[in-house]
C-alpha cells in the first residue's frame, strides 16, 4: 500500500486521502483505471497507456487528464514513497454524484496509487473461468474499474489452485485472463486473440507483437476456438506486472513450459524494453 497518494493534484499521506461516499466510482462503478509499472524509476510504455486511458475516458464520457500531469503525478508519488520499481494505478471516476446511475455532473476523482512490484511463479498455472465475457457489451475493450466479473473468475481459478483464469467469449472463442491476454503456440506458430474478441487491448500484448514483428517471430491475431486449447504446445500471459509469463498447466494439462517461441519472444520483448529506455 502507498504511503502517499496522488489525489485531485495533491500529494496526500494515505490516511489523509479521503473519497467521498458519493462518488460514483463507488456508487455504481462508473470510472476507468491504468495499471503501469516502473523499473529503476522508469515508467514502461507510458505513453501507450496514456493513449488507452484516453480511449477509456471517451468511452465513459470521461475527461482525460493531459499527459504531462499524469507523468508529472506519477513521479511524484514515486518519489514521495521512495519507490524506484513499483507497481503504479492511475484512478478515474466521474466524481460525486447522486444515488442514481446518471453521469455525475461535479468535478471528476482522480488518484495514484503506488505497490511494491508482485512477485510471480516462474510459470502459471491457469483454468478456464465457467463465464463468458460479452464481446459486444458497452465495456467490452475498455479499462473500466467495474471489474466484478474479473474479480469472479480469478476467484474460482485461485479455489483450484490456479494463478488465473482464461475468459471465453459468447462465440465460444479464446479472449483473455482476469488481468492479462493470452498466446498460445500452435504446431510453432504463435497466435492471439484479435481486439474483436472482446479482450482489452493489452499494451504488454501491443509491445509483445511489436517485438515479435522486430524480431522477424510470425504471429496471427485470429479468432481461437476453445478447442485450440487442448492443441496448444506452449502458452504464456502479457500483462505490465507480468510481462511474458508462461503458463506451466493450462485447464490441468501440462505444456512445454518455456518452449522455444515463448524463450524467442521473451527474449525479443526485453530487448524491446531496453531500447525503450535508451530512446527515453
Amino acid at each position: 500500500m502507498s504511503s502517499y497518494i496522488w489525489l485531485n493534484g495533491a500529494v496526500l499521506p494515505g490516511c489523509e486521502a479521503h473519497l467521498s461516499p458519493w462518488d460514483q466510482g463507488i456508487l455504481v462503478g462508473e470510472g476507468v483505471f491504468e495499471t503501469l509499472v516502473a523499473r529503476q524509476g522508469f515508467v514502461i510504455a507510458f505513453q501507450e497507456h496514456w493513449i488507452r486511458l484516453n480511449h477509456s475516458c471517451a468511452a465513459l464520457g470521461l475527461t482525460s487528464p493531459s499527459e504531462s500531469e499524469c507523468m508529472a503525478a506519477l513521479h511524484q508519488v514515486l518519489t514521495a514513497n521512495e519507490m524506484l520499481d513499483a507497481r503504479l494505478r492511475i484512478t478515474i471516476t466521474s466524481g460525486v454524484g447522486v444515488l442514481a446511475s446518471d453521469l455525475s455532473p461535479q468535478k471528476q476523482t482522480m488518484w495514484i496509487t503506488a505497490a511494491p512490484l508482485p512477485v510471480w511463479p516462474a510459470t502459471e498455472n491457469v483454468c478456464l473461468s465457467p463465464w463468458p465475457v460479452n464481446e459486444r457489451g458497452a465495456l467490452s475493450g475498455v479499462k473500466s474499474i467495474s471489474y466484478g466479473e474479473n474479480v469472479q473468475s480469478l476467484r474460482y481459478a485461485k479455489a483450484r489452485g490456479c494463478g488465473e483464469a482464461i475468459m471465453l467469449n459468447t462465440k465460444d472463442e479464446l479472449c483473455e485472463g482476469t488481468g492479462s491476454n493470452v498466446f498460445l503456440v500452435i504446431d510453432g506458430t504463435l497466435v492471439t486473440p484479435p481486439l474483436s474478441s472482446g479482450c482489452l487491448a493489452g499494451v504488454t500484448r501491443l509491445l509483445v507483437l511489436d517485438a515479435c514483428r522486430r524480431a522477424g517471430i510470425p504471429y496471427h491475431e485470429k479468432s481461437t476456438p476453445s478447442i485450440w486449447l487442448d492443441r496448444c504446445e506452449e502458452a504464456f500471459l502479457t500483462s505490465s506486472t507480468r510481462d511474458v509469463h508462461p503458463i506451466g498447466t493450462l485447464t490441468g494439462r501440462q505444456l512445454n513450459t518455456v518452449g522455444v517461441v515463448t524463450r524467442k519472444v521473451q527474449q525479443a520483448y526485453f530487448d524491446g524494453i531496453e531500447k525503450m529506455k535508451i530512446v527515453k
